[in-house]
């Protein structure tokens, strides 16, 4: 029965939301020309403001930094389940990730690159991107119970998700889907990255028209 009230309020959560989508004047021209696309670490961004009780400015930096890996992994993970719905291939997040390690482009270092640039490091076509905003930390009851990197949100007020896709050979915006969930109870990656990938269903670039 609790489990059942739980889901309940996470489905009124991601669904209390408002999306938007772009799409370039040469979208159709320019996804002919891509093949392989990498997936980026997710940028993440987590209020430090009124930090529960035993929350360090450190600790949430390094809580951004895992869910980062973790949305990118998890991402991943489902498009390579839905490979044959897409037109393109995308690159294993373990390459991806080496290639930028070994040129020392680190986590936070990504967002000061320009998508052409980092393209071209990983020898794609284009460049998918992400951006998570959160309104609040986990919450103090939760970080004592769970731990700081289980994954386990405790209330939040906002989350706002970017997936943004960049043209290799130009670094320009291709594509961009935005959306803001609001509610009283936050999630764990995995449920973002499912809820946001319900959004994204039928309007992400690359899906194989049927």
């Amino acid at each position: 029965m609790k489990k059942n009230i739980i889901l309940v309020v996470l489905v009124a959560f991601f669904l209390s939301a408002c999306a938007t989508v772009y799409r370039s004047p040469q979208f159709y021209e320019v996804r002919q020309k891509h093949r392989i696309v990498a997936l980026l670490p997710f940028d993440v961004t987590i209020s430090s403001t009124r930090l529960p009780k035993g929350m360090t400015i450190e600790i949430l930096k390094e809580m951004e930094k895992e869910e980062g890996f973790g949305t990118q992994a998890l991402f991943y993970s489902h498009f390579l389940k839905k490979s044959a719905d897409f037109s393109v291939a995308f690159q294993d997040v373990d390459k991806t990730n080496a290639i930028l390690a070994k040129n020392n482009i680190y986590f936070a270092d990504l967002r000061t690159y320009a998508k052409e640039d980092l393209a071209r490091l990983l020898g794609v076509d284009a460049v998918i991107t992400g951006k998570i905003q959160r309104e609040k930390p986990m919450s103090e009851a939760a970080a004592i119970a769970l731990g700081v990197l289980v994954g386990i949100w405790g209330s939040t007020n906002k989350v706002n998700v970017d997936m943004t896709i960049h043209d290799g050979a130009t670094g320009e915006l291709f594509w961009k889907y935005s959306h803001q969930l609001s509610g009283s109870i936050g999630s764990s990656s995995e449920q973002l990255v499912k809820a946001f990938s319900r959004k994204i269903a039928r309007v992400f670039p690359y899906l194989i028209a049927r």
